[in-house]
């Protein structure tokens, strides 16, 4: 038996992923990935990068995605809490331009899988958060792009309730819309 539990989402491809996590009266113990057990999943990425981002709440970061070199993400949280958002983007899907979102906790432990052709970005809900992330292909600043976090047609219901303040950086100020991005993925599918 398989230490995760793998939690098909509304949007083929997309999972969340519940570890199995063992504790007593000293702490826990969890497998944040093993590569057996996402193999027989269905799961069958190779992670080449990990990464790992401090933010304090109402740190709103996405949705990013690269052009080359795409990257799929498995992400959890390991201190406070996110809302986390992916976004389909390959052309021919029947969920384009849908989004799934997850709350990411240091208690649930729950981490989400969000393959390549996807926007992905993250909310904090705490105080603050130590997000992290494996990444199928290195980080290409040159093919870096993104879809607006608030992009009408797209509508994701980020929680703000109890966000004074939502802090963007200037490039996510400025993403593109999905009508007005020419996203480079096709959807592979049935």
């Amino acid at each position: 038996m398989g230490q995760f539990k793998f939690i098909e989402t509304k949007i083929k491809d997309l999972y969340i992923i519940q570890p199995n996590v063992v504790g007593d009266n000293r702490g826990y113990f969890m497998e944040s990935y093993n590569k057996k057990d996402f193999f027989e999943a269905g799961l069958k990425m190779d992670f080449v990068q990990d990464n790992e981002s401090k933010s304090k709440k109402g740190v709103l970061r996405g949705l990013h995605f690269q052009t080359k070199h795409t990257q799929g993400k498995l992400v959890r949280v390991t201190k406070g809490q996110v809302y986390d958002v992916a976004v389909d983007l390959r052309k021919g899907s029947p969920t384009f331009g849908m989004w799934e979102g997850v709350l990411l906790t240091e208690e649930n432990k729950r981490q989400f899988y969000v393959p390549e052709g996807f926007a992905h970005g993250f909310l904090v809900v705490s105080d603050e958060a130590v997000f992290n992330y494996k990444c199928t292909d290195y980080y290409a600043p040159e093919y870096d792009s993104g879809l607006l976090w608030n992009d009408p047609d797209v509508a994701v219901q980020w929680p703000l309730e109890g966000i004074e303040e939502l802090l963007l950086s200037e490039k996510d100020k400025k993403q593109k819309t999905l009508k007005e991005l020419d996203v480079p993925f096709e959807y592979k599918g049935e």
